[in-house]
């Protein structure tokens, strides 16, 4: 357990990340990186309208990364949303295949090793996920882990503070890294006939079954280039809108 000053030590990093500045969500998020040893961050928080939005991401390895979870819908970070720590020492290993069969092999294959995703939670309340991704596998250790914990603990009162409750709006100084999944999620509602959730899976469908960015994909709909039809749901169901109509 990290006592008074080692809890002291970790708040001088998010000082020392804000550099005067008022704190905000990224800076702790840098600072775990330093805390915990690891080569990026990220922290997402759940919205209504959508299982998770990334708040921020340290890097380009913490981009590619949430982006993964997301359009894949499975991964550590995905578990530590309802639930416990999702600690993987090793992605390459067997059991780490069996947990994510997709996330674990497309991770490796980009270069991450580990990850460490530690929940954002106040009693029943899950605001959200601090994931922490390292190109070396290996555990992260007794020490890391409690300073990583104490930072994921000045994560939640930063978007408590802020935002008072998850809702369908990111605390102050924090922008979603890609609206236009929204977008998108919201039209297809309305061409297909769907729930937000349904609409949301048909997105992620598309983007993994074709090797395509969930972004990218979302970016089509809003364009108009890309319409769901109405049905049970299949990707092949999916066409090139030639109109806008």
């Amino acid at each position: 357990m990290t006592g008074p000053d080692g809890r002291l030590r970790l708040w001088a990093l998010v000082l020392d990340q804000a550099g005067g500045d008022p704190v905000e969500i990224g800076h702790v998020a840098t600072a775990a990186v330093d805390g915990a040893g690891v080569d990026a961050a990220a922290i997402t928080v759940v919205l209504a309208a959508s299982p998770r939005e990334n708040l921020y991401a340290s890097g380009r390895m913490a981009v590619d990364m949430e982006e993964l979870t997301t359009t894949l819908g499975e991964g550590p970070g995905c578990d530590a949303l309802a639930g416990d720590p999702a600690l993987c020492a090793d992605l390459a290993d067997p059991r780490s295949h069996r947990r994510w069969p997709f996330f674990a092999p497309a991770a490796v294959a980009a270069g991450v090793r580990a990850v460490f995703a530690l929940p954002l939670r106040v009693g029943g309340i899950h605001l959200g996920v601090l994931d922490l991704y390292r190109a070396e596998p290996g555990p992260l250790g007794t020490d890391r882990l409690a300073d990583a914990l104490v930072l994921a603990d000045t994560a939640c009162a930063l978007l408590l503070e802020t935002a008072g409750r998850p809702g369908p709006d990111p605390p102050d100084g924090a922008a979603l890294l890609h609206p236009e999944v929204h977008q998108a999620t919201g039209m297809i509602i309305g061409q297909a006939g769907v729930s937000a959730a349904v609409a949301l899976f048909r997105l992620r469908a598309y983007a993994y079954a074709h090797d395509h960015r969930l972004r990218d994909v979302a970016a089509r709909v809003v364009a108009r280039r890309l319409r769901f039809l109405p049905g049970d749901g299949d990707a092949q169901e999916m066409e090139e809108a030639g109109s806008s109509r």
